[in-house]
């Protein structure tokens, strides 16, 4: 039996449990942080951890990383510390081996917020050196948000801007905060890269820590010269990056199989809404593309597979990823997936019906107006996606998950590859069967009756109360006019990207719906019906 504090220098314990350890000795590495990361969660644990690790065995980093979690002081007390911020992390391939390898690149963990004074003392310390070259982030989406829904500055960042820069709340201050002490040490360069899942995420981290800046220079807190500082890329760079690597919350399964292989520390650990461990499991395939603009320097981190390249290159990975390769076949298998009862993506890319759907929208109706981004082949991406990553019981996706807010994403997922149909000369959006299956699919959905007539809950979006009335007094089986049920969400730009009306979809999108209703298991016989008569 194995721990993961055990010393892993020559200890044949580890290899008897199976697991890698690494090819340096963590006591002995420098104090010289260029690398901090905030968001401590299990993405990073599973995949820039692991970045770090490797630099690190190969000589390329002389320190480890330190992270910080502005969310969960349970994630740093009760995952990081009594493991000596050590981390199993664990590919669970899909014909169900693990690789398991210690990473020992994590150097400090630390709970920031200002009230935590020796923790952001400690921090502002390491922004203030430098040394430091990059700041990267794990901290979803919502972690960069100022604005409320209005648009309106939410009423903690009005107060930060209005307090300054010493004891701000909000995630942003709180960069902009650590950026002026850097900036007053002595204006040293620096990279933020933003590596959360969705598009121009540095963008956004840019926007918000200059829209706090700003508010900070207008209110006299802080010297204007800061925000040009900001806003200088050669002094402060804000990377675009694509990331996708499916790292779902510990594996009840996982921790069993550890055990068994005689890991001792394989218990989960709840910390509130996110389940830990003292491994991350993880699945075998990622990719990671980021734009190669560091003004301080940077790791070396192509030596550790991640894709270095230009700001139009990391878009069109990007497009590629969320318009036709991976995004809009999730969503195919949510929708469907919860109308036709399924439990799991793994189950469900089972189903013959549901695989050939899937196909159909990748290979023959994405694919052909895609833009090839060179550094990730599109047909490879979607090749693997089928073939190891949707079909892996280790990895537990479920379509009640993806469908969350699916009105908010149909005109990415969809309107887009639309988009090229109509600019396209030699094509014409009458060449598209399945992407308006989906859509149909989708409004059928709304009805929150499954395809056996059974109702079920639909996960969260925040359209449900404005669009289910609209379809929710339709009965299976009985004659209705689906027309006026669905011409108010067909019509609406917002929704799809498009009016469906005035592009020539919405016909389709109606003949299928109808199908849809005609009775219990009208879903199931429409879907076969499509692929029987459009397949490729």
């Amino acid at each position: 039996m194995v721990k993961i504090t055990d010393n892993y220098i020559n200890n044949q314990a580890f290899a008897d449990a199976g697991i890698s350890v690494p090819d340096y000795d963590d006591t002995k590495l420098s104090g010289k942080t260029r690398w901090v990361h905030f968001g401590g969660g299990n993405l990073f644990r599973a995949y820039h951890a692991a970045v770090a690790d490797k630099l690190l065995s190969i000589g390329d980093l002389d320190a480890g990383v330190v992270v910080a979690d502005t969310h969960s002081k349970a994630v740093i007390e009760d995952v990081y510390k009594p493991f000596n911020n050590k981390i199993l992390r664990v590919i669970t391939k899909d014909d169900g081996n693990f690789d398991k390898s210690l990473l020992a690149s994590v150097s400090e963990a630390l709970y920031l917020t200002p009230s935590e004074t020796d923790n952001w003392k400690k921090m502002k310390g390491i922004f203030e050196s430098p040394e430091l070259q990059l700041a990267s982030f794990t901290i979803t989406e919502k972690g960069y948000g100022l604005w409320k829904s209005d648009g309106e500055l939410t009423d903690v960042v009005k107060k930060d801007i209005a307090d300054g820069p010493d004891s701000p709340v909000n995630n942003m201050a709180g960069l902009a905060s650590l950026m002026f002490a850097r900036f007053k040490a002595g204006k040293y360069p620096m990279a933020l890269l933003s590596t959360d899942n969705f598009s121009q995420n540095g963008d956004k981290l840019k926007k918000s820590v200059v829209t706090v800046a700003e508010g900070w220079a207008k209110n006299g807190l802080v010297d204007s010269e800061f925000v040009d500082y900001l806003k200088n890329d050669k002094l402060v760079s804000f990377p675009l990056s694509m990331i996708d690597r499916i790292t779902p919350n510990p594996s009840e399964t996982v921790a069993k199989k550890l055990a068994n292989e005689g890991f001792e520390d394989s218990q989960l650990i709840s910390t509130g809404n996110t389940d830990f461990a003292a491994f991350a499991n993880t699945e075998e395939v990622h990719y990671l593309v980021v734009e190669d603009s560091f003004p301080n320097g940077r790791p070396s981190f192509e030596k550790a597979g991640v894709i270095m390249t230009d700001r139009d290159t990391v878009n069109d990975a990007d497009e590629m990823k969320v318009t036709t390769c991976l995004n809009p076949l999730h969503t195919a298998l949510a929708v469907h997936g919860d109308l036709l009862g399924f439990e799991s993506i793994s189950e469900e890319v089972k189903d013959e019906d549901m695989l050939n759907l899937i196909k159909q929208i990748g290979y023959v109706e994405g694919l052909p107006v895609v833009k090839d981004p060179k550094v990730i082949d599109p047909k490879d991406f979607i090749d693997q996606l089928l073939n190891k990553r949707l079909p892996n019981p280790y990895i537990p996706d479920k379509p009640q998950r993806i469908a969350s807010d699916t009105s908010q994403k149909l005109a990415i997922r969809y309107g887009v590859t639309i988009s090229h149909y109509l600019d396209a000369s030699d094509r014409n959006v009458s060449d598209l069967h399945f992407i308006p299956l989906v859509l149909a699919t989708w409004c059928r959905y709304l009805m929150a009756i499954d395809d056996n007539g059974e109702e079920f809950t639909p996960s969260p979006d925040p359209l449900l109360t404005e669009l289910q009335p609209k379809v929710s007094d339709i009965k299976l089986g009985e004659d209705v006019n689906v027309h006026e049920h669905l011409k108010d969400i067909l019509a609406n730009k917002a929704i799809f990207g498009h009016d469906l009306y005035e592009i020539g979809l919405a016909d389709q999108v109606e003949s299928y719906f109808a199908k849809q209703i005609s009775g219990k298991g009208a879903v199931r016989a429409t879907l076969k019906a499509t692929l029987a008569e459009f397949s490729k």
